[in-house]
Order: C-alpha cells, then sequence, then structure tokens
C-alpha cells in the first residue's frame, strides 16, 4: 500500500505541475497576440527607413552625419544582447548566448569585446565568460519607443566619441510561435546599401528643406527604431517560444499522468486480488 501512496503522490503533483504550465502557455498566447501585432506592423516601417537611411549614409561627410557611417579599424567591439528577463522559455535564451560565443569566436577572437545585455537571463550567463558593461533588466517592464530611444542614444554616443569601433545586436527574430531565428545585426557603423550611390540617391529623393538637415534628423530616429524594432522582435519571439514550450510540457505531463493512473490502477488490482486471496485461503483454513 505503501507503494500506492507514493504513486497518489506523484499524480497529485503531476496535475499540479499541469495546471502552472496550462495557465502559463494560455497567458503567453494571449501576450503573444499583441507582441505579435506590433512586431508585424513595425517591421515594414522600420525597413523602409533602414533602406533610406543606408542610401543615403554614402553621400554624407563626416561633419553631416558621416560620423554614424566611418569605417574604424576594429579594435574594440561592443555586442547587445537581447534575452528575457525569465525562464521556462525553451531553448530561446540558449540560441543567444551560443550565438554571441559563436560570433566572438568566429569573427573578434583577436580583438576586445564587452557585452551590453538587455535581458537578465542572458547577463547572468554570460558575465562568467565576458565584461557586462552595462545591462538594462528593467526594459520590459515598460517596452515603449521612449525607453529603447534612451539606450540607442547611449549606444551613438559610444561609438560617436571612439569607445568602440563596432557595434552590433544578438537577438532572436520573431517568425512564428514555434520558431526564433537568432539574428547579429550591426548597428553601427551604419552599412551602406548593396549596389547604392550618391547618383542613385539625388536622382530619387527631392529634399526640402535640405538634405543635411533631413540627414541630421532621419539618422538618430532610424537606429533607434532599428533597436526598438530588434528589442520588439525578441519580446514577440519571447512569449512564442514559452507558449511552445509550456504546450509541450503540458502534453508531456498529461502523458506521464495518464502511465502513472495505469500503474496505480495495476497495482490496486494486484492488491485487491493479494486480498481476496488471502480471505479465501483464509475461510478455506478454517473450513478444514
Amino acid at each position: 500500500m505503501a507503494n500506492l501512496k507514493e504513486i497518489r503522490n506523484r499524480i497529485t503533483s503531476i496535475k499540479s505541475t499541469m495546471q502552472i504550465t496550462s495557465a502559463m502557455k494560455m497567458v503567453s498566447a494571449a501576450k503573444l497576440k499583441k507582441a505579435q501585432d506590433a512586431i508585424t506592423a513595425m517591421r515594414p516601417y522600420s525597413s523602409k527607413l533602414t533602406e533610406l537611411l543606408q542610401n543615403l549614409s554614402a553621400t554624407l561627410d563626416s561633419d553631416t552625419g558621416g560620423a554614424y557611417s566611418t569605417q574604424r579599424e576594429v579594435s574594440k567591439v561592443l555586442l547587445v544582447v537581447v534575452t528575457s528577463n525569465r525562464g521556462l522559455c525553451g531553448g530561446f535564451n540558449s540560441s543567444i548566448t551560443k550565438q554571441v560565443i559563436k560570433t566572438v569566436n568566429e569573427k573578434y577572437s583577436d580583438v576586445e569585446v564587452d557585452l551590453f545585455a538587455i535581458g537578465k537571463k542572458g547577463g547572468d550567463v554570460l558575465s562568467k565568460q565576458f565584461n557586462i558593461v552595462d545591462s538594462r533588466n528593467d526594459i520590459y517592464d515598460d517596452l515603449t519607443f521612449d525607453n529603447v530611444a534612451v539606450i540607442a542614444e547611449k549606444l551613438m554616443s559610444l561609438y560617436t566619441e571612439g569607445t568602440y569601433d563596432r557595434i552590433e545586436v544578438l537577438y532572436n527574430q520573431f517568425k512564428n510561435a514555434a520558431t526564433q531565428i537568432p539574428q547579429v545585426e550591426q548597428f553601427l557603423p551604419i552599412k551602406p546599401i548593396e549596389g547604392g550611390n550618391a547618383e542613385a540617391v539625388n536622382s530619387d529623393y527631392i529634399f526640402e528643406p535640405s538634405k543635411i538637415e533631413i540627414i541630421e534628423a532621419l539618422i538618430p530616429k532610424s537606429l533607434k527604431t532599428q533597436l526598438y524594432k530588434s528589442i520588439r522582435d525578441s519580446f514577440a519571439s519571447e512569449h512564442g517560444a514559452r507558449m511552445t514550450a509550456m504546450h509541450k510540457a503540458t502534453d508531456n505531463a498529461t502523458e506521464l499522468r495518464d502511465e502513472l493512473l495505469l500503474t496505480y490502477n495495476k497495482a490496486r488490482q494486484a492488491a485487491i486480488t493479494n486480498e481476496i486471496l488471502e480471505i479465501v485461503g483464509g475461510a478455506e483454513a478454517l473450513k478444514n
């Protein structure tokens, strides 16, 4: 009977776990819908603004915003690592930490690399191997463009002041609830678009009041939008990954519960059969 009690306790424990994972799945599904709508609506604007910026950056000199597109010899790199503050989301965070290690080993093994952590999980893991110069774990409490713009302005200052020669952003791009694609995007310096040239820019656009004034306002806004889009992408990916992970956890718990119920019923049936045999044996002994 002790064995039966142990199985009952395990079944009760698994049912409690199922309730938790099922609730987390529904919460993530609700949050995912909102986050997915936000990033889907933002991508076309962000992509077009980035394309425009890349085209125009090729025509600038260092005094009119070209400081953001000046290519320098890379001796110090800053990687902005976007992860989540919470776990229970499958391989969402580990995929980015692995991508960071891969990027450093393959591209920046001979230069100094620092990390800027956005999200607690990535910072906790990578701080054991890399230097974390700053972290912003509070950004998800109120994920707005204005709050992200503060981070973007700091990154732009670090680049223009010469603290870092290149800044890259690593994050999970949202594809669907079950698929997140690790991305490595160059934030600064601005990469000129392939095939773009000054003649094409001058012929495609009419500048009013002037190109310089527009560019000086456009470059910071575009960089802020690019970073905001990356964090929004990661935010939607996190909820998609958590919803999928909790769905699988609930399915696995259901399967384990069913197996334990079958084992419990078999053990209970065997115990009842043994009791019946003992009663019959005792009755036969008394009769004889």
